[in-house]
């Protein structure tokens, strides 16, 4: 089974629906991609709950205002779109968390490619959107 982005509709409608998304990888250091995208989403309408293995387990991300958990299973409420900024060699671990949490969208940053993961998390029911900023695709789609 060959992977394919969804198409620019897909992608348009899966941004213009505001709902939770985990950014995975989310720093709280404003001159990372990570929390300026995390950023854009919120101001987008999103909840943004940012998840970082690397900070203290309940640290303040205080540029969002949110808890910082440490993994996708430590969030006590229902994520709909997973964010990865980790790299690659993550994604499969990651993919598995978010079909275990029962998250409708994967969606891996420019760059986060993992192709095996991505079937297997189409098979498992998610969209997947992979190589992609939402940044960019607002920009392009809006």
């Amino acid at each position: 089974m060959e992977f394919l982005n969804p198409t620019d509709q897909e992608i348009r409608a899966i941004l213009s629906r505001p709902t939770t998304v985990a950014v995975i990888g989310c720093s709280d250091n404003p001159d990372r991609d990570s929390l300026r995208i995390a950023m854009l989403l919120r101001d987008k309408g999103f909840r943004v709950i940012p998840v970082n293995p690397q900070l203290r387990p309940d640290a303040l991300i205080g540029a969002l205002g949110e808890r910082c958990y440490p993994d996708l299973a430590s969030i006590p409420e229902p994520v709909e779109i997973v964010d990865v900024f980790r790299r690659s060699e993550f994604v499969a671990e990651v993919a598995e968390q978010a079909i275990a949490k029962g998250a409708k969208v994967l969606w891996c940053q420019l760059g986060v490619i993992d192709f095996d993961a991505a079937r297997r998390t189409q098979a498992g029911g998610l969209t997947v959107v992979m190589d992609r900023c939402p940044a960019i695709e607002y920009r392009r789609l809006f």
